[in-house]
């Protein structure tokens, strides 16, 4: 079992202290909780991008080349690159500069990023689009990460002919490239079809919604790829907040849990999303729900369980959400390299 350290670089105050940190405070914490990542033991970090609301991840490149300058053997992932929305070349190239300069660490996860509609309005883009649009760049970024001259045309874009990507990615045949969603049956196919893993959302639900998704994601895989072919990966995200005891993690965790859950469904319908988490439930999403919460025992117990539930390797943990303090993220990242990670 793998954890990765999960940001989406929501920008709120902190409802316990009031205080909000700047903007550059907040790029520079997640830099350094990513470093101490590393040196936990977590296998990567993945950074959420957003062009809407009050995120501070407009660019996840900049900030994964940032943290591979500081790092050696993490991972440098997306959750995720709104790759129906940019240009299918920039990403290609961007992330292909990444692996380079990171010897090969680079993971990108894509997605529609359909929750944010306004996201398109600004791109010059149709909602409508949305799910062409993810299969033509996907197809477009492989091709251009693994053949040596390619030729487009289409709707979005200018044409080329004969396009040699520099630099190349160093790992072979390309970096991995996640499919990122579950709320479609279109996903999984895509991402069967193509051979590429499965990344689940990050959501305010019960993961059990997500059992099928990974049944059906399992089975076209098996039929597009053959019997033979490599085992198909998921990856499951959850929020997370550990302390040294179980009362102490909720106590402090509870007002800012609400808040980012409140916060989140405000820019969802504010950029013209549909936002259907219903009102807030802490213990229910201790219980049923995608939040990990408590003691490091009560943490892996819930962890597994989950793990086993979605036959799920790869697990993205959202630690720093809800305005808390660079400080705490610190220190539970710190705990869970001590007394979880090992234990997986």
């Amino acid at each position: 079992m793998r954890l990765n350290f999960l940001t989406f670089g929501d920008h709120l105050a902190d409802p316990i202290t009031g205080r909000r940190t700047s903007v550059a405070e907040r790029l520079n914490g997640i830099v350094e909780s990513a470093v101490a990542a590393e040196a936990a033991g977590f296998h990567g970090v993945n950074i959420g991008e957003h062009h809407a609301g009050a995120f501070v991840s407009s660019s996840p490149p900049v900030t994964l080349a940032a943290i591979g300058a500081r790092t050696s053997t993490l991972r440098l992932g997306t959750a995720v690159t709104l790759i129906a929305n940019l240009d299918p070349v920039r990403v290609a190239e961007d992330y292909a500069m990444l692996d380079v300069l990171s010897g090969g660490r680079a993971e990108v996860v894509v997605g529609r990023g359909n929750l944010f509609p306004s996201t398109y309005e600004l791109f010059g883009l149709s909602l409508d689009d949305s799910r062409r649009l993810l299969e033509d760049n996907v197809e477009l970024v492989l091709d251009l990460w693994t053949k040596d001259a390619v030729s487009w045309s289409g709707a979005e874009r200018a044409p080329f002919e004969n396009l040699s990507l520099t630099p190349r990615p160093v790992q072979a045949p390309h970096p991995p490239l996640w499919i990122g969603g579950g709320g479609s049956p279109e996903t999984a196919e895509l991402a069967a079809r193509l051979g590429l893993p499965l990344a689940l959302p990050s959501a305010f639900a019960e993961a059990t919604r997500f059992k099928p998704v990974v049944k059906d994601y399992r089975e076209r895989f098996a039929n597009a790829q053959g019997r033979d072919a490599e085992v198909p990966r998921v990856a499951a995200s959850w929020h997370m907040n550990v302390a040294r005891n179980s009362q102490e993690a909720k106590k402090r965790w509870a007002p800012r849990y609400e808040a980012y859950h409140q916060w989140f469904g405000k820019q969802v319908t504010e950029h013209g999303g549909q936002y259907k988490a219903g009102a807030f439930d802490f213990d229910w999403m201790l219980s049923d729900g995608s939040a990990l919460c408590g003691s490091p025992a009560e943490v892996i117990d819930k962890l597994s369980r989950m793990a086993d539930l979605l036959e799920a390797e790869d697990h993205l943990v959202y630690l720093d959400m809800g305005g808390i303090p660079v400080e705490e993220t610190l220190e539970m990242i710190d705990l869970v390299g001590a007394e979880i990670i090992p234990h997986l």
